[in-house]
């Protein structure tokens, strides 16, 4: 049985429609809760925790209504990041964590993501068999059974002492001026907290949600005005988040940006040289730029690609016994440190080998030279993949024999929205260019 509901991701769409609606979400809770809950056991407890959207009291409570009435008790942690979600999920012992965000994309999206007791994103396998039950009836809990819920007022404050927490304790930020942009998302009050409280003078940017906000025109898609910020600041580093603080962007002093996959070489190389990285292995997707794996060989390092998705990611690392991945957009995940993509602790080894190597930020966003990278996404109607129709089978064919001697090709459906995704790598860009757009045509004139 394949998955219908559930993307890359969790549920995700837009606000009020299907299926990001209250009543989908009810059922998805009592779904959720009945799969996890183990009868004869007095104690059943659900984490959840939401970004700063508008759609998430609606989904808040409806998530709660289904829970409860499966006899789950829930224990409500407000707007935190996404790994606070991992962590709190197994810290207190619960049976299962929500995360109710659509994490980078607008504030009309929304998102249910799911973690196990054990602080990780469910399997494909318990997705499955969630979406299965949500499907039949699922049988309430009896009146006297009936779940509880409750606000947990010091979430956050949890979350902020576990950060600080993965910072080498010898180490201070003082004297270092940072830019942080929150995205007007679930970290908008953490992340300055956790580098206020490690010594750094902070000039916060998008820590002003009112529900339509997030991410627009901020955070890790859109580092400009952090960029802005920092020269017109003199900081000397920029931390960039996405809405949930699941995945960042790195700014130097002089506004360039590094992304995941530059922040990964570095962590990378760092960790081989104290004989930190496990399997001596870096764990990444099939979009991390050609010339990641070139830098990774050049030092002995092996890079283990995977499906393009975080959960991916980490399913391997656990797999593999690896300790270090994450992916070019910026989730970068640290199993020493969490369960999932955490950007404010990405940034914080970031920020660990400026003090330690005592260079600018400059010095270390740029591991490596990136091999000329295209990527475009194509909008099609659902339902109707357009990569089945022979026109773009064959564009795609053509497409990968003109390419595959210097780069290389990579067409997927995007797990969290209608598009297509297009990307080449290689060195002769007006081949590249041209091989791209042939499929991206393609694609347009079936969709």
């Amino acid at each position: 049985m394949s998955r219908k509901l559930f993307g890359t991701d969790g549920v995700r769409g837009k606000a009020n429609s299907y299926p990001m609606t209250a009543e989908i979400a009810l059922k998805l809770g009592a779904a959720a809760g009945r799969y996890f809950r183990k009868d004869g056991l007095n104690r059943h407890r659900v984490v959840i925790g939401k970004d700063t959207r508008l759609s998430g009291y609606m989904l808040e409570n409806a998530l709660t209504a289904g829970l409860t009435s499966t006899g789950m008790n829930v224990l409500l942690l407000g707007p935190v990041p996404t790994p606070a979600v991992g962590l709190l999920t197994h810290s207190m012992r619960a049976d299962l964590g929500i995360m109710i965000s659509a994490s980078h994309n607008p504030h009309y999206d929304n998102g249910i993501k799911f973690f196990g007791p054990d602080g990780f994103k469910l399997s494909d396998e318990a997705e499955i068999e969630i979406e299965a039950m949500l499907e039949g009836e699922v049988r309430p809990a009896q009146p006297n059974n009936i779940g509880r819920a409750r606000r947990i007022d010091d979430g956050r404050g949890r979350y902020i002492e576990y950060a600080k927490t993965t910072f080498p304790g010898k180490r201070r930020l003082s004297g270092m001026k940072i830019v942080v942009d929150c995205a007007n998302g679930a970290a908008y009050k953490a992340a300055p907290e956790v580098l206020w409280e490690l010594g750094a003078e902070v000039i916060p940017v998008g820590v002003s949600p009112n529900g339509f906000n997030i991410n627009e025109g901020c955070g890790s898609t859109h580092t400009q005005t952090a960029a802005e910020t920092i020269v017109q600041h003199g900081a000397d580093v920029g931390i960039c988040l996405d809405g949930d603080a699941d995945r960042v962007m790195i700014l130097d002093e002089n506004g360039r940006v590094a992304d995941g996959d530059q922040i990964m070489a570095l962590l990378a190389t760092s960790w081989a040289e104290s004989g930190k990285l496990a399997g001596n292995t870096l764990v990444a997707t099939f979009m991390s730029n050609l010339g990641l794996e070139r830098y990774l060989a050049g030092k002995g390092i092996n890079l283990h690609r995977t499906a393009v998705g975080d959960r991916y990611v980490v399913e391997a690392m656990r797999a593999g016994g690896f300790n270090l991945g994450g992916e070019q957009s910026g989730h970068i995940v640290m199993t020493d440190y969490g369960t999932t993509g955490d950007g404010l602790v990405a940034g914080l080894q970031f920020l660990s080998e400026m003090a330690h190597r005592e260079l600018p930020a400059s010095k270390l966003v740029q591991s490596f030279e990136r091999c000329p990278q295209l990527l475009k996404n194509v909008r099609f109607e659902a339902g109707n993949d357009p990569r089945d129709t022979k026109a773009v089978k064959a564009a795609i064919v053509e497409g990968e024999s003109r390419i595959k001697a210097n780069g290389r090709l990579l067409i997927r459906a995007s797990g969290t929205e209608p598009l297509i995704r297009v990307m080449g790598e290689s060195e002769d860009e007006n081949l590249l260019h041209e091989v791209v757009d042939s499929i991206v045509d393609a694609i347009s004139a079936a969709g």
